[in-house]
């Protein structure tokens, strides 16, 4: 499961996604989660389908990539579905009742919520895929630094900031595969992960906290040396070779996002 984890990931191609200026895709994706969020008719969610889809074919990365990617969230996926089907208040399609007391509806609303609620749960990470996918860690964190920026004026550290949010998404990957290899020396010493009530997996699962824990502390000191080693000091006085600036084909990105957005918010009202 570890092993399927592609955020942080970065899939070298040539797209148009591929070659647009970070901080417009940092600003895209922003307002694509936005979208996400305030729509809420099935009109709507039809329009942000097409436009998912869309920038998937765009970005050039293999589909079968990304649907790897969303096995590990899977649980989460069926959890949210379950809670919303459960919580949901209005006019009761299946009831059950548990011992004697207490009694479970699924509603029509709540079948209703639970789908949209998946659904904008499936298009927020592919979205957020696709933006680890096409873009390098370096220019990601040159992004996030250029947008951060403006709070230099109130001491924000933007370039600290930048860097540790991409050393985080760059060391997701890393770890998911440092688990995977730490329970497989486990299975081949007799650990059982699989079978048991969920307690007892849960329980399973400690003894590899141990050894995942020291393998981070350890990656983390021979990171810090590392870039001790290159005198790093921050980001003060730090000049780029290249500098990256928005562009026509930033400008047609968000237009085409912006085009898809009016559509999406016009469905909304006439629903």
């Amino acid at each position: 499961m570890f092993k399927d984890v592609i955020i942080g990931q970065y899939v070298e191609g040539n797209s148009f996604i591929h070659r647009m200026d970070p901080k417009m895709k940092l600003i895209l994706t922003l307002l694509y989660m936005i979208l996400l969020f305030s729509v809420k008719s099935i009109p709507a969610y039809i329009i942000a389908t097409v436009f998912t889809l869309f920038i998937v074919c765009l970005c050039a990365v293999p589909f079968k990539l990304i649907l790897k990617g969303l096995k590990p969230m899977i649980f989460i996926l069926l959890f949210t579905a379950v809670m919303n089907l459960l919580m949901t208040r209005g006019e009761p399609l299946i009831s059950y009742e548990l011992f004697g007391r207490f009694t479970l509806s699924v509603t029509k609303e709540g079948v209703r919520i639970a789908v949209l609620m998946v659904v904008r749960l499936l298009y927020l990470l592919i979205g957020t895929s696709v933006l680890t996918l096409t873009t390098t860690p370096l220019k990601l964190t040159d992004g996030i630094e250029r947008l951060l920026k403006p709070l230099d004026v109130i001491k924000v550290p933007s370039h600290e900031i930048a860097m540790m949010m991409t050393i985080a998404l760059r060391f997701i990957p890393t770890l998911a595969d440092e688990t995977d290899k730490i329970m497989k020396a486990q299975l081949a010493r007799g650990a059982d992960f699989e079978s048991g009530s969920i307690f007892r997996r849960a329980k399973a699962l400690i003894p590899i906290l141990v050894p995942l824990f020291v393998s981070a502390f350890r990656r983390a000191d021979e990171l810090a040396t590392a870039m001790e080693a290159r005198c790093y000091h921050g980001g003060e006085g730090r000049t780029k070779m290249n500098v990256s600036r928005i562009g026509s084909r930033d400008i047609k990105a968000l237009v085409i996002f912006l085009i898809f957005a009016a559509a999406a918010a016009a469905a909304e009202i006439i629903v």
